[in-house]
């Protein structure tokens, strides 16, 4: 069977579920590539899979395992676990890779593959090189003298707990807290509550019943007013908000108002700076959509600030070039490497309420030397203008505002790594210049 030309995004493989796109015999031919490829650097490959609670999750983990077995690879089933749990076990474990079925904030329409190395990061770029360029080969499979074997990792969740427990510093307690969570019926629905009920909070959820379609639906990080009417609703101190694999989160406060990814990633670093001191941190690493208020505050700190393109694992990868600890995404996906090896919203959602803990200050107080730029941001369905990068007036119209925002703002045009959309920023301190600037670029493509 011939399947389309295999293309890893910024996060592995995801697209619509169906025959045109992540289908079981895709996913099947999926798992026997990776394992062939696993199987040329370890004599004896093991991976660990996972899932989100989409309705076609477990679909498609029996043909991923069906896919490794064949390739002679030992598989570990963990059931529906967050996205960052994979990568811890990955790691502990000593396996070979770790691979989460997910779309991650995506509606249930959606799925796809995530993998991790044996180290808990994602997959280097020359191995997804390696599966992409040989998926299409002719089919193949063991005898069954070398095939692989599959069993259940029954305590994967009590695993994941314990860790996200760890990362909280012992001398402190969440008692006397309410906290209203929002785990958009995702991977993540139980075990944060299950997380900080132990360290002894008193916590509501109000989105973590998963019932195969509901992941993401009008709640989680991409519907933040939904965690907002639930915290003045039940009285909460703090709401925190997942996205369906648990890799991204924001918080809110009693009174309601949100703080995400660039609020949070400054907080962070501001604690860092207090604890370890500026010859210990360094710097910070953002993206491409990082505010340039961030960036303000940043080097008001004395913190050197970079930034990479969109999406985690080029954050990761600038990480290591630096040799610096804290990186992140405005969307809430914070790599804290003290902690993790990848984005975990619940290991984060600790860390931030540690802070004000142990500073005895109010989020807002603890923020409240950041000022960020308003940012105005259209997604266009690339469908629609797939010559976007060759419209001319599009191109003049954008270098004029370019111009006309030199040293007073920025201007981002780029594809998303996981969406058909082409994604218009702009960011300036007067949000309605942003907004009429965006738009206008915008139309210029209909010319």
């Amino acid at each position: 069977m011939e399947f389309k030309k295999l293309s890893f995004g910024t996060d592995g493989v995801r697209g619509k579920v169906g025959d045109a796109g992540i289908s079981p015999e895709f996913v099947l031919r999926l798992g026997m590539v990776a394992g062939k490829v696993f199987s040329s650097f370890s004599n004896k490959p093991s991976v660990i899979l996972g899932r989100d609670t989409r309705i076609s999750g477990q679909m498609l983990e029996s043909a991923l395992q069906a896919g490794f077995i064949s390739a002679g690879v030992d598989v570990l089933l963990a059931g529906c676990l967050p996205t960052p749990a994979i990568a811890y076990l990955t790691k502990s474990m000593r396996l070979t890779s770790g691979i989460v079925i997910s779309a991650s904030h995506n509606s249930y329409h959606d799925n796809g593959i995530k993998f991790f190395d044996g180290d808990g990061n994602k997959l280097p770029d020359q191995i997804e090189q390696k599966i992409e360029s040989t998926f299409n080969d002719h089919s193949f499979s063991n005898s069954s003298t070398v095939l692989g074997t599959v069993n259940q990792l029954n305590d994967s969740v009590g695993r994941y707990i314990e860790f996200c427990k760890g990362t909280f510093p012992s001398q402190l307690s969440l008692s006397g807290l309410h906290i209203i969570v929002d785990a958009a019926h995702g991977a993540s629905s139980g075990v944060i509550e299950a997380v900080l009920m132990e360290l002894g909070a008193r916590v509501t959820s109000i989105a973590s019943s998963p019932n195969g379609k509901n992941i993401n639906k009008n709640v989680g990080t991409t519907f933040p007013e939904n965690i907002t009417k639930a915290v003045i609703k039940f009285s909460g101190d703090f709401g925190i908000a997942l996205d369906g694999d648990g890799d991204r989160f924001l918080v809110v406060d009693d009174k309601g108002k949100i703080f995400q990814g660039d609020e949070l990633l400054y907080s962070i670093a501001k604690d860092m700076v207090r604890i370890n001191g500026l010859s210990n941190v360094q710097g910070v690493v953002g993206t491409l959509m990082s505010n340039f208020g961030l960036e303000k505050s940043f080097q008001d700190m004395g913190l050197e600030f970079r930034r990479s393109r969109v999406g985690d694992r080029f954050i990761a990868e600038m990480l290591r070039q630096t040799g610096w600890n804290l990186g992140g995404e405005t969307s809430g996906h914070i790599l804290n490497l003290n902690f993790h090896s990848t984005g975990d919203g619940i290991i984060n959602s600790l860390q931030i309420l540690a802070i004000l803990i142990n500073s005895d200050v109010t989020l807002s107080e603890w923020t409240d030397e950041l000022d960020l730029f308003p940012q105005f941001l259209l997604n266009v369905p690339i469908s629609k203008f797939p010559n976007w990068h060759q419209n001319q007036e599009f191109l003049r119209v954008q270098n004029k505002i370019g111009l006309k925002l030199k040293n007073k703002g920025r201007l981002l045009v780029r594809p998303s790594g996981t969406e058909p959309l082409l994604r218009i920023m702009v960011e300036t301190s007067n949000e309605n210049l942003s907004e009429s600037l965006a738009l206008e670029l915008k139309a210029s493509l209909k010319n």
